[in-house]
């Protein structure tokens, strides 16, 4: 059976331009429209969904200046829940924080091609009470257009 182009993981080098697809927000909440703020939580979802295999079930992203915070609810992979169940939150945190900065080069260069900027900080966060995952980026300057 043949994989049909979605279902494939790209290499982490790859540029995130696939991963700006309006198919990535199917069964997620994000908000209407055709915003630049839309646009990174569709990035952002993309990634989650592509390479952790499941994604968020809500995905808002928020532009203040130079600043960028995409906040998502729900995502947590099947053992991850069975781990935080057995009170492992911080072997939880601590594998998504490293996977997070293995995935740096691929969610800052979807941010870029969305924004327009240069992203020159990134960093990545998860809370279990309530559970919300964190993703913030500075850019070099305000992006321009319809934020």
């Amino acid at each position: 059976m043949a994989e049909d182009e979605t279902s494939e993981r790209p290499a982490p080098d790859d540029p995130g331009e696939r991963l700006t697809e309006k198919d990535w927000t199917r069964d997620v909440e994000v908000e209407p429209g055709g915003s630049m703020r839309m646009a990174i939580s569709n990035a952002v979802v993309g990634l989650k969904k592509r390479y952790y295999g499941k994604g968020p079930t809500r995905a808002q992203t928020y532009i203040n200046d130079i600043y960028v915070f995409a906040v998502l609810e729900g995502g947590l992979t099947r053992n991850e829940e069975t781990l935080l169940e057995a009170g492992q939150e911080d072997l939880v945190r601590n594998y998504r924080l490293a996977f997070q900065e293995a995935m740096a080069k691929t969610m800052t260069e979807a941010i870029e091609q969305v924004t327009g900027c240069r992203v020159i900080g990134y960093h990545s966060q998860i809370v279990f009470r309530p559970e919300r995952a964190f993703e913030i980026f500075v850019l070099d300057r305000p992006p321009a257009g319809r934020v």
